[in-house]
C-alpha cells in the first residue's frame, strides 16, 4: 500500500476530511512523474479538487501533462505550512504543517463540459466567487487547454501540530522555545483596472481560511456559480 505511513505513523490520517481540507487550502501542488530516460521529475502548478478528483490544467504542449496523461504512474504532494517550531536543541526544530500525498494515474479529461466545471474549479480555488465574475471560457480556450483528471483513490494525511518535543534533559536550558505562527497574508492590492470597485471575491478574500478564515469546496462553489 503505497499511502501507508511509515515515519511519524501517529501524525498519518486517512481521514477523507482531513485530505480534502488539506488540498482545498493549498494553492500549489507538486507533480511527480518519470521524465526522460525515467529519471524521476518534480513540477509544482496549480490544482484543484472537485469531490474525489484531482484536476491539473495547463497548455497542451506541456511536458508535465504530456507525460502524465499519458497512463504513467504519478505522485501529487500538496502541503501547508503552519508555523516555524523552535526548539531549545537544534535537533528538535521542526514544522507545523498539513500535507497530502495522492498516488494514481491522470486521465485527460475530452468532455467539455467537464473541462468547463474544472476550469471554472481552478478560478474558485484561486478566490472565492471569482468565477462568476469573469469571462467564461469560449469554445477555443477549452479546446486549447489539456486539463487531466486523477481519482482521489489512493491518498493520505499527514499533520504536525502543537509545541517543540525538546529532550526532558533540555527543557531546563534557558533557551527560547516555541512557534512561530506562518501563513499567506493579503497585501496591498495592485489594480490593473482602478476606475472600477473591487469585486467581492477579492473583498473576501479575508475571509479565506488560507488568510485567516474559512474553508470552502470548490465543487460546491462552481455549482452555485452556476
Amino acid at each position: 500500500m503505497r499511502t501507508r505511513l511509515r515515519r511519524l505513523p501517529e501524525r498519518g490520517s486517512h481521514d477523507w476530511d482531513v485530505i480534502s481540507a488539506i488540498l482545498d487550502e493549498a494553492l500549489v501542488c507538486h507533480v511527480g512523474f518519470p521524465g526522460d530516460g525515467g529519471a524521476p521529475v518534480v513540477i509544482p502548478t496549480a490544482h484543484v479538487r472537485v469531490g474525489s478528483m484531482l484536476y491539473l490544467h495547463g497548455a497542451p504542449a506541456s511536458r508535465m501533462l504530456r507525460t502524465v496523461g499519458s497512463g504513467v504512474d504519478v505522485c501529487v504532494v500538496a502541503t501547508v505550512l503552519d508555523g516555524l517550531v523552535l526548539a531549545r536543541s537544534l535537533f528538535h526544530h521542526s514544522f507545523n504543517y498539513r500535507s497530502v500525498v495522492a498516488f494514481g494515474r491522470a486521465v485527460e479529461v475530452v468532455d467539455l463540459e467537464e473541462k468547463r466545471r474544472a476550469l471554472m474549479g481552478f478560478a474558485e480555488h484561486v478566490l472565492r466567487g471569482r468565477s462568476a465574475e469573469a469571462r467564461q471560457p469560449s469554445a477555443g480556450e477549452l479546446k486549447a487547454t489539456r486539463v487531466l483528471a486523477l481519482r482521489l483513490d489512493e491518498a493520505s494525511a499527514k499533520v504536525r501540530t502543537g509545541p517543540p518535543l525538546d529532550d526532558a534533559e533540555d527543557v531546563a536550558l534557558p533557551i527560547w522555545a516555541g512557534v512561530v505562527p506562518v501563513g499567506l497574508g493579503i497585501g496591498t492590492v495592485v489594480a490593473e483596472t482602478p476606475s472600477l470597485p473591487l469585486p467581492a471575491s477579492v473583498r473576501g478574500a479575508e475571509c479565506d481560511v488560507r488568510f485567516g478564515g474559512r474553508v470552502f469546496d470548490a465543487a460546491s462553489s462552481v455549482e452555485n456559480a452556476g
